[in-house]
Order: structure tokens, then sequence, then C-alpha cells
């Protein structure tokens, strides 16, 4: 009798297993696909015989700007983690920061690059290193569960968390002011659209301020976050959404993903394109949204289609958008390479 259960709870977990080991076949002939459909367009031939006026010195320009965007992000979690009680080592975090960005460019790894630099910092110690290696190893290559998991480790995973959903915010602000600016030419909609966002967005960010500074609801937050053993999460929570650094940290995060826009015009720049910034501030941004989707390695293929299709309403030939977004991929992989130093460190 009690054979049958066990065997009709190991066909799922089965399932599971085989679905989570295709899955990154599957992203890769995904984003292979998707790649394969934006430059299927473009015609080669005529492409290289129309001259095109390339300017080397922009990729320079491009990677300056994306790993400034990098250290900027890497930067802002190490406050967190710092504000926390976690080792006040900004330079190791910014370090984890470009290796968990490594990771995330389809690096082989069982687990993200958020995961990695969330399980990373619970190990690291005042000197820079790392303690207990042999069961750092083991908790990387096996999956998280934080319902269980040690209260040290929910804390760095809430941090990690709290610097994504300033990563997100920075985004659709970024995404409302260049639909504001530009949306007209997306449809007629667009920049009704793009002040609806920012209504949003700010609304929500003066609920949050309200709520940390509101003893009553602020109470309940530190109990809610006692219920789930993360009771120094607060400085962090209040560093990042309350008022006044709310403002700074909002101005911050918008920066960043401006500095990743700025790579993007660069890469154009260098085939000779002035592309419209609004256009960008509408179509990177989107496109990170879309991003969240694990359809694609690291973006690959989506990004290519998708900002061809959008810079094409302001005239920009899609072969040359094409060519500069491959060229923002490569740039992207050749500003989180310094991250591979911290991966080799720990070997």
């Amino acid at each position: 009798m009690s054979s049958i259960p066990q065997a009709t709870q190991k066909s799922p977990s089965g399932w599971k297993s085989v679905l989570k080991r295709a899955w990154p076949t599957i992203r890769i002939l995904l984003s292979i696909a998707l790649l394969w459909k934006a430059t299927s367009g473009i015609d080669w031939h005529t492409l290289l015989d129309s001259e095109i006026k390339m300017e080397p010195i922009w990729f320079l320009a491009a990677l300056a700007s994306m790993m400034t965007a990098f250290i900027c992000g890497g930067y802002r979690w190490g406050l967190f983690m710092q504000s926390v009680g976690f080792p006040r080592r900004i330079h190791s975090y910014i370090g984890l920061y470009f290796a968990g960005g490594l990771i995330n460019q389809g690096l082989p790894s069982t687990l993200g690059g958020d995961s990695y630099r969330a399980i990373t910092a619970t190990h690291l110690t005042n000197t820079g290193d790392l303690s207990d290696t042999k069961e750092l190893d083991e908790e990387l290559h096996h999956s998280v569960d934080l319902e269980h998991a040690k209260p040290k480790l929910r804390l760095s995973f809430s941090m990690v968390l709290v610097d994504r959903l300033l990563g997100l915010a920075g985004n659709n602000l970024l995404g409302g002011i260049g639909l504001i600016l530009g949306g007209a030419t997306l449809a007629t909609w667009g920049q009704d659209l793009g002040y609806v966002v920012l209504g949003i967005m700010l609304s929500a960010g003066l609920i949050i301020a309200f709520l940390l500074a509101w003893s009553p609801s602020k109470q309940l937050i530190q109990k809610l976050l006692d219920r789930f053993q993360m009771n120094n999460a607060m400085p962090g929570i209040r560093l990042a959404f309350a008022w006044p650094t709310n403002i700074a940290q909002a101005c911050l995060a918008i920066g960043i993903h401006f500095m990743t826009i700025l790579t993007l015009l660069f890469c154009m720049k260098a085939y000779g394109v002035d592309a419209p910034i609004q256009g960008l501030m509408i179509g990177l941004p989107a496109l990170s949204l879309l991003l969240m989707l694990p359809i694609s390695i690291s973006g690959w293929g989506l990004r290519e289609a998708t900002l061809s299709s959008v810079l094409a309403l302001w005239g920009v030939n899609p072969s040359l958008t094409v060519l500069a977004s491959i060229s923002y991929g490569a740039i992207t992989v050749l500003s989180v390479l310094p991250g591979a130093y911290f991966l080799l460190k720990r070997k």
C-alpha cells in the first residue's frame, strides 16, 4: 500500500528534474533562433559595400560606460550589506557583483548570479577572505531553500532583493521618462503611458516612504521581518526606500540604467549611427522587463529583435541596430570579465 504513494510522489520530482536539466539547452536554442531571426533580414553584402564609417574609439567609451554601471551597482549593494551588519568591504562586494554579472552572462552554473553573490557574501570576512570554503562550495552546488536557510543567508538574500527592486524602479522611471520624451513616435498613447508609469512609480515610492516613517506600519513591517528571521533587515530597507535617502537611491538607480543606455548609444555611434536617445530610453527599459522572462541566454537574440523593431520607428537601419546590439552584448561580457578573478580566487 505504501509503495504506491511513494511512486506517485517521485513522478513529479522526476519531471521537474528533467525540465530543470533541459531548460538551459532550451534557452540556448531559443536565443539562437531569435538571433537568427534578427539577422536573417540583413543583406550583409550590401551592408559591407555601403562603406560603414566605423569609429572604434566609441567602443572604448561603451566599455567604460558599462563598467561604470556595474561598479555603481556593486557599490549600492555593498552599502546595503554593510548597513545590516555584514563586513565593511565595499570593494569585495563590487567584485562579487562583477562575478554575479559574469555568471548571468551564461557561464555554466547551478545557480544564478544573484544567488551566487548572496551566498558568497555570507562567508565574507573583515579581511576580505572567505570563511568555511567547504561549506560555501556545498551551498553553491545545491538549490537554496530559504524557508529552512540560516538567518544570515536570508538577510543576504533580502539585500539582493532590495538591490534588484531599486534596479527595477530605476528602469521603470527611466522608461517612463523616455515615453514622455518620445512616446508619441511609438504610438498616439505613448506619451500618456509615460506619465502613467512615472505617476505609478512615484506614488509607490511615496507610499513606501510613508509606511517606513509611520510608527504603527513600521512596527508591523519589523514584526513581519522577525517572523521570517530577518530581524536586522530594516536598516537596509530604510536606506533604500525611506525619506530622504530614497531620492538619492532613485537618482542612482536611474543613473545606472542611463549608463547602460549610453553604452548602446556609443555602440551605435561606432557604426556611424546617430540613434535618438529617447528611442533608446524606451527600447532598453522595455527589453529589461522582457529579460525577466528566462527565455534566452542573457538576452541574446531577444535584445537584437526588440531593439531593431523599436528603433526602426525612428528610421534607424535595422541591420545597423542588430550590429550595434551584438556589439553591446559583447561589451557587456567584456565588462564583467573582472568577475573571473573572484570566481577563480575562490577555487
